[in-house]
């Protein structure tokens, strides 16, 4: 069933104000996928915080004109389903693990920063880890020099014979 005008400026009305939020923007073909495959795959990009979006290519083009997703117009053909996040690697790192599992999703590129990403780009984007888990790292980073000089000092506290006695009277004073 084909939009009528106002229904094709309502869909690229939204799908402009995800590009405009979004970081990443990833395409992959789907043509073969089951329903039941497709709605675990939006699920899954739900909870992850990507919006996934089947559109018609020229409304996509429309959508996408003057951000910075324009740079992928042109590999805008076929079946396609749009990923869009905010998080950098977020929509790349759904529809990757997907495509792993379900041969049939095929990934055709995606744009990040300006920049237009090929499949291996989009699998490299894949491939970094989650913000969350690089902060945890960095922590991780961090505090080891700390928790190696105290480890240290009450080491040295231990050959000098005050043991765990004298660290523990040391607070309490």
């Amino acid at each position: 069933m084909s939009l009528n005008r106002s229904e094709k400026e309502a869909v690229i009305s939204d799908v402009t104000g995800l590009a405009a939020k979004a970081q990443t923007l990833v395409m992959a073909e789907y043509r073969g996928i089951t329903v039941a495959d497709m709605t675990k795959l939006r699920s899954t990009a739900r909870s992850n915080g990507v919006s996934l979006s089947v559109l018609k290519n020229t409304l996509a083009r429309r959508a996408v004109a003057g951000s910075s997703f324009e740079v992928v117009s042109a590999q805008m053909t076929g079946p396609l389903i749009y990923g869009f996040s905010e998080d950098a690697v977020a929509a790349a790192k759904v529809v990757a693990d997907f495509a792993k599992t379900n041969a049939k999703l095929v990934i055709r590129g995606g744009a990040y920063g300006g920049k237009a990403l090929d499949v291996e780009g989009v699998k490299q984007l894949a491939s970094i880890p989650s913000k969350e888990v690089l902060l945890a790292q960095l922590l991780g980073l961090m505090q080891s020099p700390i928790s190696r000089t105290a480890r240290v000092l009450a080491a040295l506290a231990e050959q000098k014979g005050g043991g765990a006695e004298a660290p523990a009277e040391a607070v309490a004073a």
